[in-house]
C-alpha cells in the first residue's frame, strides 16, 4: 500500500495480489481458447490491452461519468474540501480530486489509478443524512481505499468479466471462425469460446466479490482507527444502510453495478443469486468489527 498513517493490512495486500495472479490467469487462459478454437489471439490480445489501458488510463472519469458525478473545486464547496483537506494532512497523502453527485442514493466512493491520480465522490443523499462527525468517517473510509490501492486492483479486477464477455462476441462476430471447415465445426468451435468465456467470467466475479467483502472491512478499520471515532462510522452505516430501504427501486437498479466501489451497496432487497455474491459483508459483521475497534482504542 501506499507509504501513509492508514493502518496497513497485510491480509489485504496479500488477497489482493492473489486476485491478480488468479485473474491474470484466467485471462490468458480465455486468449488461449480464443486462439485455439478460432486463430483470433490477436484480436483477443489488442482489445485485452485496449480495454485494460482504458480503464486503468481513465477509470476515474469513467466512474465519475458513471454516476453523473463533476468535480469541485475548494471555491465552489469550502465545507466538504476542508473535511478531506484536514484527514490527508491527518493520514500524511495526496489529496484526490473531490466530487459530488446530485442525486439522492446516499452513498460515497473513490476511484483513480493511484494515490496521485484518484478522486472520492459523495451524493447529495449522504450530506443530507450524516451529520459532520459521520461524514469525515465515511470520507476517512474512502481514503483508505486510496491509500491501500484496492481502488486500481477492483478497477482493473472488473475488467476481467467484461472482457469474457466483450471478446467472446467479438471473436463470434467477426466471422474468423468461417472457412474452418463445415457448419458443425463451426457449431463446435463458438459453443467452446462461450463454454470458456462463461467459466473465467464466473470465476472472475467470485473473486472480486470476495476481495471486495474483505476491503470494505479493511477501509472500515483503517479508517476508524485514522480517526479514532469508530462509532461516527457505525453511525453513519446504521443510516445509510436504512436510508437505502427508502430509495426507488429504479435507482437502486441503476446503481447496482458499481455496488463494488461503494461506502454501501444499492440493493433492491430482492434475494437473487447475485445476492449471495454480496460485493460487501453484512451490515451486522462491519458494526461488530467497530465494536471490537472501540474496545481498543478505550473509547467505550
Amino acid at each position: 500500500m501506499a507509504r501513509t498513517r492508514f493502518a496497513p493490512d497485510r491480509g489485504l495486500t496479500t488477497r489482493m495480489l492473489m486476485t491478480m495472479v488468479l485473474l491474470a490467469v484466467l485471462y490468458v487462459v480465455l486468449v488461449g481458447a480464443i486462439s485455439l478454437l478460432s486463430g483470433a489471439w490477436v484480436l483477443g490480445v489488442i482489445i485485452g490491452l485496449g480495454v485494460l489501458w482504458g480503464q486503468w488510463y481513465f477509470s476515474d472519469k469513467l466512474a465519475l461519468s458513471a454516476m453523473g458525478a463533476r468535480e469541485v473545486s475548494p471555491a465552489e464547496d469550502p465545507q466538504l474540501h476542508a473535511v478531506i483537506d484536514r484527514l490527508c494532512a491527518m493520514a500524511d497523502m495526496p489529496k484526490p480530486k473531490v466530487a459530488v453527485a446530485h442525486t439522492d442514493l446516499p452513498n460515497a466512493f473513490a476511484a483513480g489509478r493511484s494515490p496521485d491520480r484518484s478522486v472520492v465522490c459523495v451524493t447529495d443523499g449522504l450530506r443530507r443524512k450524516v451529520d459532520e462527525r459521520e461524514l469525515e468517517a465515511v470520507l476517512s473510509h474512502e481514503l483508505s481505499h486510496v491509500a491501500h490501492r484496492d481502488v486500481l486492483v477492483m478497477t482493473i479486477a472488473s475488467v476481467v468479466g467484461v472482457l469474457a464477455g466483450f471478446m467472446t462476441r467479438a471473436v463470434l462476430w467477426s466471422g474468423m471462425m468461417r472457412g474452418r471447415g463445415n457448419n458443425n465445426n463451426a457449431a463446435l468451435i463458438a459453443l467452446g469460446v462461450m463454454v470458456v468465456a462463461a467459466v473465467v467470467y464466473f470465476v472472475s466475479f467470485l473473486l472480486t466479490r470476495l476481495l471486495s467483502r474483505y476491503r470494505e472491512l479493511a477501509a472500515d478499520r483503517a479508517g476508524a482507527i485514522l480517526t479514532g471515532q469508530p462509532s461516527a462510522l457505525a453511525s453513519a452505516l446504521t443510516k445509510i444502510s436504512g436510508e437505502m430501504a427508502q430509495i426507488p427501486n429504479k435507482d437502486l437498479r441503476a446503481a447496482e453495478p458499481y455496488n463494488a466501489f461503494f461506502f454501501v451497496p444499492a440493493l433492491t432487497g430482492k434475494l437473487d443469486i447475485a445476492s449471495l455474491f454480496a460485493s460487501h459483508p453484512k451490515l451486522d459483521k462491519r458494526l461488530a468489527q467497530l465494536d471490537k475497534i472501540s474496545v481498543e482504542l478505550g473509547r467505550e
